[in-house]
């Protein structure tokens, strides 16, 4: 059985580390190269690095800010934002992205995923969906939550597998930011229905919450932002407390 991953992440505006509610009232979290340092000596498994308002203009700020964290990290280092092609994933892997995320491009252009794979090897794409509930359905959104689509999650997820996807970043945007634990009947399901890794992302606020998410969500890892980045959570600590729990972990 594989270890549990644990991962911070860092959602980039304007590049500061942000952290907001339910992707809405980001307040600042901390210069991101730091944080990154910090995150790479002190029990992460490995780092995502979103860049929540990227546009083409953007991308030579965001790739400047990758070689930076890259050069602070050893451990595997997921980069997401404003990825449109196989040009731009070249040039974040040369920067020192180990993984690259793609979303909302990814929906719009599902052949994305087909190429990014066949051309970098699926290993090293992750398809990050964020869902909400709408009238007990969860859709797909895109533009960092901003745009609703009718697109159900699951078929999605799965159709994101059959393209070519390495790693499923699932975000429950009903608990993003709220504390009140991840959405774990959701991705139960994603992990019940395809073979991929799912990483859970959305609603963490106690050790507890990561126990149960890897118990009853049944997710290969966790990803979780402000209780690491205001040091409300210890990752050696909820380490050690996940192996109490039988829950292996890489310490």
């Amino acid at each position: 059985m594989l270890a549990k991953r644990i991962i911070p992440c860092l959602d980039i505006k304007d590049g500061r580390t942000v952290k907001g509610t339910k992707f809405v009232n980001l307040r600042d979290a901390g210069d991101p190269v730091e944080l990154a340092e910090y995150y790479s000596r002190n029990g992460a498994d490995e780092l995502v690095f979103l860049d929540i308002t990227a546009s083409k203009e953007k991308r030579k700020t965001l790739v400047e800010l990758v070689e930076k964290v890259a050069r602070k990290v050893n451990i595997p280092f997921t980069v997401g934002g404003g990825i449109t092609s196989v040009e731009d994933v070249s040039i974040l892997l040369k920067a020192g992205a180990d993984k690259v995320s793609v979303n909302s491009q990814a929906v719009r252009n599902p052949n994305l995923i087909n190429e990014l794979a066949d051309k970098f090897g699926n290993q090293c794409i992750v398809v990050a969906v964020d869902a909400k509930q709408i009238d007990g359905v969860w859709k797909v959104h895109l533009v960092g939550g901003k745009i609703p689509t009718n697109l159900d999650l699951f078929d999605w997820v799965k159709e994101a597998e059959k393209r070519g996807a390495g790693e499923i970043l699932f975000t429950s945007m009903d608990h993003d930011g709220t504390k009140n634990g991840f959405a774990n009947n959701a991705i139960s399901k994603i992990s019940e229905i395809t073979n991929l890794p799912v990483i859970a992302s959305g609603g963490a606020g106690s050790i507890q919450h990561f126990v149960d998410t890897f118990k009853l969500g049944k997710a290969d890892a966790a990803l979780a932002a402000s209780v690491f980045h205001f040091k409300e959570i210890d990752i050696i600590k909820l380490k050690q407390e996940l192996c109490k729990q039988n829950i292996r972990v890489r310490l």
